[in-house]
C-alpha cells in the first residue's frame, strides 16, 4: 500500500492531474474546496473504511508533504474522521450496561516454585478491566493449588478490584481492595483496602506506564495466631510495552509498607500471540515478606509457563 502512495505522490507534480474529491465520504473536498488527486483520495478511503489510524496518518503525512494544498484537505478529512469515531465510541459507551464492555484475558498455566515451597503446579488467572469516559473498573482473580502424594504443597488464592474515577486526561483516583490466603507464606487471610491518586506518565498506543501513591488498612491472619492490623501505605507501578504486533512486556508492582510485616510484589511477563485470541505467557512472580512467622522464608518466587485467552 504503501508504495502506492509513494508512486501516487510522485506523480502529484500540476494541479491539472487532480480531481475533486467524492462527496460520498465526507460531504465534499473541505479544506476550502482543495482538490485531492483521484489516486491518493482512493487510498485514503481504504485506510478509512479498514479503521487503521496508523495507515491514514502515513497517507496524510505523505500527501501533505508532496502537496501541502491538497495534504491540507487529507488532514481535513481525517480529522474529522477520527472525530465521528471518537463520538461514536462515547455514545456506545453511555449506552451500555456495566457488565458490558469489558475486556480482559484468561490465563491457565503450570508454574515452578522456589522458598517455601518448592515443587510444580497449575495456576488459573483472571484479568478483566473496563473503561468507561470517566470511569475505570479492574478485576483480577487468581488460584494457584498443587498436591503431591496427597499433601498440598501450594495454596495461593487472590481476588481484587480496583475503580479508577478519572479526572483528567492522565490523573485518577483509585481505590483497591483485595484478599489473599497463603498458609505457605505465613498467613491464612490478609485483607487490604487503600485509595489515593493515580498518574498515567506515559500514555502512548504501545506504550503506557501508571503509578499510583496513597494510604492502606490491612487485616492479617498469620499461621502462628497472630493478627495484625494497621494503617499501611502503598504504592504500585503498572508497565505495559507493545514492543511489536503480536509481542508484548508488562511490569506489574505493589508495595504494602506498614509499621508491622511489610510486603513488596511483582511480576515480569512477556506475551506472544499465537493464533487469533491464543496467546502464549512466560512470566514471573515475586513476594517478599518482612517479618514472616517463624520458619518461614521471607521470599517466594513463581515462574509460569501459560496459554493466555483474550476477550
Amino acid at each position: 500500500m504503501f508504495a502506492a502512495l509513494f508512486s501516487a505522490l510522485a506523480s502529484v507534480t500540476v494541479p491539472a492531474a487532480a480531481v475533486p474529491a467524492p462527496p460520498q465520504s465526507d460531504g465534499g473536498t473541505s479544506a476550502g474546496g482543495q482538490m485531492i488527486p483521484e489516486n491518493i483520495r482512493a487510498m485514503l478511503d481504504a485506510a478509512i473504511e479498514s479503521g487503521n489510524d496508523g495507515e491514514v496518518s502515513t497517507i496524510v503525512k505523505y500527501a501533505r508533504a508532496a502537496d501541502p494544498m491538497s495534504g491540507d484537505a487529507v488532514l481535513a478529512i481525517a480529522q474529522k474522521w477520527r472525530a465521528d469515531r471518537e463520538a461514536q465510541r462515547r455514545q456506545v459507551i453511555r449506552q451500555a450496561g456495566f457488565l458490558n464492555l469489558w475486556k480482559g484475558r484468561a490465563e491457565l498455566g503450570g508454574f515452578i516454585t522456589t522458598g517455601n515451597s518448592e515443587t510444580k503446579g497449575g495456576s488459573i488467572i483472571l484479568d478483566a478491566s473496563r473503561e468507561g469516559l470517566q470511569w475505570r473498573h479492574k478485576f483480577r482473580a487468581q488460584a494457584d493449588f498443587q498436591e503431591s502424594l496427597g499433601v498440598t504443597t501450594r495454596e495461593h488464592y487472590l481476588v481484587s478490584y480496583e475503580p479508577n474515577y478519572k479526572f483528567g486526561e492522565r490523573a485518577y483516583v483509585y481505590g483497591a481492595s483485595q484478599y489473599e490466603s497463603d498458609r505457605f507464606l505465613g498467613y491464612y487471610n490478609r485483607l487490604s483496602i487503600s485509595s489515593g491518586l493515580g498518574y498515567s506518565a506515559i500514555k502512548r498506543s504501545n506504550l503506557q506506564l501508571d503509578l499510583e501513591v496513597g494510604p492502606g488498612f490491612r487485616h492479617t491472619e498469620f499461621t502462628d495466631s497472630n493478627i495484625e492490623s494497621s494503617i499501611a501505605g502503598r504504592g504500585s507501578i503498572d508497565f505495559r510495552w507493545r514492543i511489536m504486533g503480536g509481542l508484548s512486556l508488562t511490569q506489574n508492582a505493589s508495595a504494602y509498607v506498614q509499621k508491622y510485616n511489610s510486603t513488596v510484589n511483582g511480576t515480569t511477563s512477556v506475551n506472544a500471540k499465537l493464533m487469533g485470541p491464543l496467546s502464549a505467557a512466560l512470566s514471573y512472580n515475586f513476594q517478599y515478606e518482612s517479618q514472616p512467622p517463624t520458619g518461614r522464608q521471607t521470599t517466594d518466587t513463581i515462574t509460569r509457563a501459560s496459554l493466555v485467552y483474550s476477550f
